[in-house]
């Protein structure tokens, strides 16, 4: 045993005097900086001049801390609001005076419905309000499995998974699938909630020009040559295009048809939020994909709300099922929030029944939104931004004044003319400083099938009215 240490000590001194000469060079160095890490302060203790009393108090007295906000004038929208009373329905109490109701997503009128009534309030009686646990932790009641199986069967796909808040839907989505490294494709005009989920992913983003396709597939060529640079990094990165089937920022169609060639020439994948179209378009209001023909296994994941056309609250995703399961274990909405409330998955079950039996609705709804774009043509100063199948319109204003506030300000003045007049509307609101790509100042009109032909005109009259007087 001595004899092999006396051994490897030979070999020792034999390869310090072979090493080069730079090589004891570093190490000497090394050593040495590693010598005075251990021995020196880790801090200098910074000279100060001891204050008197009396000076202490003057710099206390003269120190202003900085606003823990920006300051907010006291006249800004947001704290300043119009006050509901009673349910959001066809007609609406605001500010105690009954109106007709353009303001509220309840597009099918099923807010109103006494068969959702009545199930929300016998699943009331059963359950209880809350579940007061997220749905791994005992948060998944019979109601959740049974309105995620109706959605699955409703939308032709092979699954379907709830949340209990619609914008957290798709922002939980998103960064379910692309994580950091990937690249997602998106829309400019893409709502807020898409924007959310895009930030959490913390992928590479590329906006294209909204719903233009050549925009797009320069991108991904772009993209491709990348890729072909580095073949080997490229076969580890994900790629997705984000759409909406509806944008609710600009009432316009994304086309499909189009983006799903696309899909299959670059190799992405389709991420389609539905929140807008779910309900609406389509024979049997399945959304944009039955709208254009498309087959539903097309599009990778499918996300919507369900508190526009459903009248509940939350949202889904719908899928393959491969697909769907990964979102139970890495959906954030899903897994860290409290599930869906019992009576609104209820309520949210009988609409989709209501639905699948009456799918006149959904045509009736069509003849509506055209009537509504018909009628608000031609509107001094004002301009219609939307598709004639849209259930929520844009008016903005023909000539801006140059300032975003002072639009603003004559928008409302229109809507608080309607309003005085039993007609109520509301400007599209937005975070205007966290909008990647911000939508010009308008007024949403929305439509809903118990709106009657004699209502739809007495609103744009009025629209017409207070147009003719505000913006002279």
């Amino acid at each position: 045993m001595a004899s092999g240490q006396q051994w490897v000590l030979v070999e020792m001194v034999q390869a310090f005097y072979e090493a080069p000469a730079y090589h004891l060079i570093l190490e000497g160095i090394l050593i040495l900086w590693i010598i005075r890490l251990l021995f020196s302060k880790t801090y200098k203790l910074q000279e100060r001049s001891d204050l008197t009393e009396k000076e202490k108090e003057e710099l206390i007295e003269e120190w202003q801390p900085e606003p823990l906000v920006p300051p907010v004038s006291k006249d800004h929208p947001s704290l300043n609001y119009d006050v509901v009373t009673g349910p959001p329905s066809h007609k609406i109490i605001v500010n105690g005076k009954e109106c007709i109701n353009f303001a509220s997503f309840n597009f099918l009128g099923l807010l109103d419905s006494e068969r959702v009534k009545l199930k929300a309030l016998s699943s009331l009686k059963k359950y209880g309000v809350g579940t007061c646990g997220p749905r791994g932790f005992y948060g998944t009641f019979d109601v959740h499995l049974e309105l995620e199986e109706r959605l699955a069967k409703f939308m032709g796909t092979e699954e379907a998974i709830i949340y209990s808040y619609g914008f957290a839907t798709i922002a939980s989505a998103i960064p379910a699938y692309s994580k950091r490294g990937d690249i997602i494709f998106v829309d400019e005009a893409a709502c807020f909630s898409i924007q959310k989920g895009l930030q959490a992913s913390r992928s590479f983003i590329k906006y294209f020009k909204h719903n233009d396709m050549e925009d797009l597939e320069r991108l991904l060529k772009e993209q491709e040559i990348e890729d072909q640079k580095n073949p080997r990094k490229a076969k580890v990165i994900r790629r997705f295009i984000v759409v909406e089937g509806l944008y609710i920022n600009t009432a316009d169609l994304c086309p499909l048809p189009q983006l799903v060639k696309l899909k299959y020439r670059y190799k992405v994948r389709i991420f389609l939020e539905e929140s807008m179209s779910f309900g609406v378009l389509g024979e049997h209001g399945r959304g944009v994909t039955e709208h254009f023909g498309v087959n539903i296994d097309d599009i990778d994941l499918i996300s919507a709300n369900m508190e526009n056309a459903l009248a509940s609250i939350g949202g889904f995703c719908c899928g393959r099922s491969f697909v769907i399961d990964h979102q139970r274990l890495s959906g954030q909405g899903y897994c860290f929030s409290a599930s869906l409330p019992p009576m609104l998955a209820a309520a949210a079950i009988e609409a989709l029944n209501i639905m699948e039996e009456d799918p006149g609705l959904f045509r009736v709804l069509r003849d509506k939104c055209k009537h509504v774009h018909k009628a608000l043509q031609g509107t001094p100063g004002l301009k219609v931004i939307g598709e004639p199948l849209a259930p929520a319109l844009h008016l903005q204003l023909e000539n801006s004044s140059g300032s975003r506030t002072d639009d603003l300000k004559l928008l409302r003045a229109i809507v608080d003319y309607s309003l005085d007049r039993q007609i109520a509307l509301t400007l599209a609101r937005y975070l205007d400083k966290e909008e990647r790509f911000l939508p010009p100042p308008s007024i949403r009109v929305v439509v809903t099938v118990e709106q009657t032909q004699d209502e739809i005109q007495t609103a744009a009259q009025c629209i017409r009215e207070a147009a003719l007087k505000i913006l002279k």
